[in-house]
């Protein structure tokens, strides 16, 4: 429980960077040569991208609401399919519009964080196995000596990849061990164009045991953490890539390839070592159903957010996304308020905190549907237009200000925000679940 009126005032440091982003794939719409879009089909997703929110036409129009939203910084994806559709073949027009859209953005000074890959790229490159296949480095170092030149001028920030370190079958820890020399291998083509701090942006689950006093439960949380963070911190930091019952492998030249962490933080997992697979369910107390379909972040748990970013303290960090799906904006505004704090606290504690970008800027495809709804701006789904929601002005307010404050937060609430529509209970939810 919080109280959002109980929150002490607050203001982040001189030249705090504040931002929002989205996704290529999320947002662009007819991402027809990445292997997601086939995906969509392949499987029974309840909705597909489509059109998406038809960004790569109206990418004017979401630079200015950028302008609007008084963002000192930008995320989004370079598209590969777009600009290698077919193997060998690089198509300049593709290329064109990112550095069209990197340089509109530059010009109302707002910083760029560009990043390489976002769960999409070809499907003729998911053909040859993709990130699986560390031979596959040749086809990954073609594009970007191809795509990298031609927008670093416009990059601020660099994230080589999106999110790669979770996941623990077989063949997915085979993929996240190659990652981390696709990572690798991506900072130093970067570095031959950019001056500009270069990372892939990681995936922090704060991983809770379900009984605090449990050994089973504990060092399984701990096991967990080892798989999913630690293995790409160490790496990282070492050059040795390390992970549970496999050979150790020591690069070099992954040693020191990330200039900053980037950090995606939204939620804690519980880890409960009575469940197969150790996935453990939220406490009932604390878990609220925001959107009408089960998801995964039915929890607000800014605690989280101190737990861990608390072991970053030997680089800058910055958080390339956080953010709330939910129906009920005010509890998306209540949600920046609490994350926010937390992240102060950290800061307070030593980490070295430089800024923090909103996930997301629109109502964007959130992979197997349009449901969950993290945008600031709401999207027609027929006519593409966007509509500030209360949340974007009470952002634009924390930007300015620098901070948050009881005066703003006062200015869109009246009261504890809570769930309205989407209850265990109801036949929408209900509806969903079958």
């Amino acid at each position: 429980m919080f109280d959002i009126f109980s929150l002490p005032d607050f203001q982040m440091p001189e030249g705090f960077l504040w931002g929002a982003g989205y996704a290529g794939h999320q947002v662009e719409g007819n991402n027809i040569h990445s292997y997601r879009w086939n995906l969509e089909k392949a499987w029974n997703f309840p909705e597909k991208s489509g059109m998406a929110c038809n960004s790569y036409e109206l990418w004017e129009r979401d630079v200015e609401i950028a302008g609007e939203l008084n963002l000192g910084a930008f995320r989004t994806s370079v598209e590969w399919p777009r600009i290698e559709p077919r193997e060998g073949f690089f198509d300049q027009k593709a290329a064109d519009h990112y550095v069209a859209l990197f340089a509109a953005l530059k010009e109302k000074g707002i910083k760029v964080f560009a990043t390489m890959v976002h769960f999409s790229h070809p499907q003729w490159f998911e053909d040859v196995g993709a990130f699986r296949k560390l031979e596959n480095r040749r086809y990954f170092e073609r594009y970007l000596e191809f795509i990298v030149p031609q927008i670093a001028p416009y990059v601020d920030f660099w994230n080589v990849l999106n999110e790669f370190n979770l996941g623990n079958g077989e063949e997915r820890i085979s993929e996240k061990l190659a990652c981390v020399q696709f990572h690798a291998l991506g900072y130093h083509i970067i570095k031959k164009y950019s001056r500009a701090p270069v990372s892939s942006a990681h995936a922090l689950v704060q991983y809770m045991p379900k009984r605090s006093f449990d050994r089973w439960d504990t060092t399984l949380a701990q096991y967990q953490d080892l798989m999913d963070h630690e293995f790409f911190f160490h790496a990282m930091r070492t050059g040795e890539i390390l992970y549970p019952f496999r050979e150790g492998l020591y690069v070099p030249e992954v040693k020191g390839t990330v200039d900053y962490w980037s950090v995606n933080t939204y939620v804690r997992s519980m880890i409960d070592a009575r469940k197969q697979g150790a996935e453990g369910t939220r406490f009932l107390f604390a878990s609220m159903k925001m959107i009408p379909m089960d998801f995964y972040l039915e929890e607000i748990n800014p605690e989280c957010v101190v737990h861990n970013l608390s072991r970053l303290t030997d680089l800058p960090v910055y958080i390339t996304e956080n953010g709330c799906a939910c129906e009920n904006d005010e509890l998306r505004i209540a949600f920046l308020g609490v994350y926010l704090a937390a992240l102060r606290e950290a800061m307070d504690l030593g980490v070295d905190v430089r800024g923090y970008l909103h996930w997301s800027m629109l109502d964007n495809y959130e992979w197997t549907s349009f449901l969950p709804r993290f945008g600031l701006y709401a999207v027609d789904r027929e006519t593409f237009e966007r509509t500030p929601k209360s949340s974007a002005a009470f952002y634009s307010g924390i930007i300015r200000q620098n901070g948050v404050s009881q005066d703003l937060i006062r200015r869109f609430l009246s009261e504890n925000p809570r769930v309205k529509g989407c209850g265990r209970e109801t036949e929408s939810c209900r509806s969903v679940k079958k």
